[in-house]
């Protein structure tokens, strides 16, 4: 396709004519599905070619090709004059198409590759009212020739461009972290063929990708690609996310994409057994929510925080195998949180895995969703932490902040990959920039390991609800190191409870 770079905005400029669209949430979640019923009309294609007895779960009216519009070998639209168009276009998708993929019957035994189209449609919405437009949109999505190999690689560097819009979406950015972030944790985890590996939130699929680009070069062999096929587990909560991340993975040839949507908060994670872990786990859980009491019952009472990464942070320590590897992103209130909850989960976290490694990343990150500091954490189920190296990513030189038209690159990483593997203690200013620290001094500091931080930073003035979310974090933490300390006087004075 001639105008391929130009796609989304070719797309953009249609939706913003219809009445139903109401921002850019709502423009990329219509995307969103027929991205999703295009690429799977490809990927059946490709099914039947390879299995005589395959049969769609979508019956045949609905199928893609048969209302959108069927190519020739040229890739024309055979009998264009006979597709629906305007209100009889707006009819059949909203009370024949949605209404029938969303009552698609499937069963334990159903495939993967077939139930997604329930489980995509479940909760999806259509806001066009224009059929005219619609037709428009559906045009321009059918010059996509996904069958070509160097056109289906080039849109999937075009779909990058429409995850990453997604942080100019609203709420919708908490889905989309930084390829530049994914790929270094999926680089530096070092995958290995045969291993299964699983984010628990994984919004778009960032982690799941950038594991399978690095896990790639590996394959040698059909049963090294049978086992990189099936390598990549994942969970999302939230449909909008959910159909961006199953239709990513069809673009990137992964037949059976192993993606649940799901809550993996409502799950007892005491009930988790050897089954239920994996060989790596790689996450950016989300964090700034508070949890209902329901939730947290699923929890032992000492790891019941109401703060979600830490509920997060718990379920990856309970589904890690031994001798796993997890990478993790957190933001600064864990690091500092000296609460019950967070003492309790570091407690575990050093006593019961090897926390070898916490990066600090630079603030601004993830701008313009959110300003927090957050940090990855490298951990091992291999043994107790004996020590853990702390190493701050300063700002690379020409940036003061991170922002949509300036995101992070893999290359501000290239301190870090430099460091990793002959480290040393570093200072800048007499401040601490790399430091290792022994698991006693981390206790002794009451589990607070907000270490090799940045101490020449301008303080940043956060939005409202971040700021509120910081503060209270930083409350409890003094609450609690205020309650240790009276314990500890009342208990040397010998006069009990005051």
């Amino acid at each position: 396709m001639s105008s391929l770079g130009n796609f989304v905005k070719r797309l953009r400029d249609i939706m913003r004519q219809d009445a139903g669209i109401n921002g850019d949430a709502q423009r990329i979640e219509q995307i969103a599905w027929l991205l999703f019923l295009k690429v799977y009309d490809t990927q059946e294609e490709t099914w039947e070619f390879d299995d005589d007895e395959y049969e769609s779960i979508i019956p045949e009216d609905c199928r893609w090709k048969k209302w959108a519009g069927e190519k020739d070998k040229d890739n024309h639209i055979i009998n264009e004059h006979l597709l629906l168009t305007g209100d009889d276009l707006l009819e059949f998708v909203n009370n024949k198409l949605f209404p029938t993929l969303k009552s698609i019957e499937v069963s334990k035994t159903t495939p993967i590759n077939k139930a997604i189209v329930k489980t995509t449609f479940e909760d999806t919405n259509q806001y066009m009212k224009d059929g005219v437009l619609l037709r428009q949109v559906v045009n321009v999505i059918n010059e996509l020739k996904l069958d070509d190999y160097e056109e289906s690689h080039a849109f999937g560097e075009i779909y990058e461009s429409i995850l990453r819009e997604l942080q100019s979406a609203g709420s919708a950015g908490e889905f989309y972290t930084p390829r530049a972030v994914t790929d270094f944790m999926a680089q530096t985890i070092q995958p290995k063929i045969g291993e299964k590996m699983a984010d628990f939130a994984c919004g778009t699929g960032g982690f799941i990708i950038s594991w399978l680009k690095a896990l790639e070069p590996q394959k040698k062999t059909v049963e090294d690609q049978g086992a990189f096929d099936t390598s990549v587990y994942g969970i999302e909560k939230k449909q909008f996310p959910y159909i961006l991340c199953v239709t990513n993975l069809l673009l990137h040839n992964i037949d059976t994409p192993r993606i649940y949507h799901d809550n993996s908060l409502l799950k007892d994670i005491l009930d988790y057994t050897e089954d239920d872990q994996f060989d790596v786990i790689l996450m950016n859980p989300p964090y700034g929510g508070n949890e209902k009491n329901e939730v947290k019952n699923h929890f032992p009472s000492d790891l019941a925080s109401s703060e979600t990464a830490d509920l997060f942070m718990s379920v990856i320590m309970y589904r890690l195998k031994q001798n796993g590897r997890a990478a993790v992103i957190l933001p600064d209130g864990f690091l500092f949180g000296t609460d019950n909850a967070k003492v309790a989960i570091k407690k575990k976290l050093l006593g019961e895995f090897n926390l070898h490694t916490v990066i600090r990343m630079p603030h601004s990150v993830f701008a313009p969703y959110t300003s927090i500091t957050t940090n990855i954490l490298f951990f091992e189920r291999t043994s107790s932490t004996k020590e853990t190296w702390f190493y701050r990513l300063d700002m690379p030189e020409g940036y003061k902040n991170f922002s949509k038209t300036k995101p992070m690159k893999l290359e501000h990483f290239a301190p870090v990959i430099e460091w990793w593997n002959n480290r040393q203690e570093l200072s800048e200013d007499g401040f601490d920039k790399s430091k290792k620290y022994s698991v006693q001094e981390l206790i002794d500091r009451n589990y607070n390991i907000d270490l090799c931080g940045y101490p020449h930073e301008e303080e940043e003035i956060l939005p409202p609800k971040e700021l509120i979310q910081q503060y209270q974090e930083k409350r409890a933490s003094l609450n609690a190191d205020i309650d240790r300390i009276l314990e500890q006087i009342t208990g040397i004075l010998g006069i009990g409870n005051i």
